[in-house]
C-alpha cells in the first residue's frame, strides 16, 4: 500500500496563519508531560487537540468529529516532525483530508516562529 503524501507547513507560514486568523485546526500527538511543558499558542476559539500518539487509532472517531466540526485543514505536530508525519499519513489514509504536518515540530516553531516557546530536548 502506498503512504499517502501529507503537506508540510514551516513553522513561519504556520505562525503567521495564526496571526491571520486563519481558521485552522491543530492536533498535537506528544505526549501529556510534553504538552505540559509546552504548546503553540493558539487565537481564542483556534481549536487546538492533544491526543497523544499512541491514542489516534483508538480516537478516529473523535477525531473525525472535530475535522468537522472546524471544517478547516487540520495541522499535525509534535516535538520534531517525525511522529506527526507517522499520524498525519495514517489520517490521510483513513480519508481525512486537508491535512499538514509541521516541519520541524514544536522545536522548530520555538526556532524559527515564536522564540516565547520554551524548548525541550
Amino acid at each position: 500500500m502506498m503512504t499517502p503524501d501529507v503537506v508540510e507547513v514551516s513553522p513561519v507560514d504556520l505562525k503567521r496563519r495564526l496571526e491571520a486568523g486563519e481558521r485552522l485546526l491543530l492536533l498535537d500527538v506528544r505526549e501529556p508531560a510534553e504538552r505540559a511543558y509546552n504548546s503553540i499558542p493558539v487565537p481564542e476559539g483556534t481549536p487546538d487537540l492533544h491526543l497523544p500518539m499512541g491514542q489516534i487509532v483508538d480516537s478516529i472517531e473523535t477525531i473525525r468529529v472535530h475535522v468537522a466540526s472546524a471544517a478547516a485543514p487540520v495541522i499535525v505536530y509534535c516535538h520534531h516532525g517525525v511522529r506527526s508525519m507517522a499520524v498525519a499519513q495514517w489520517l490521510s489514509a483513513q480519508g481525512i483530508t486537508n491535512i499538514y504536518n509541521l516541519q520541524g515540530g514544536i522545536d522548530a516553531y520555538s526556532l524559527q516562529a515564536d522564540k516565547s516557546v520554551p524548548r525541550y530536548w
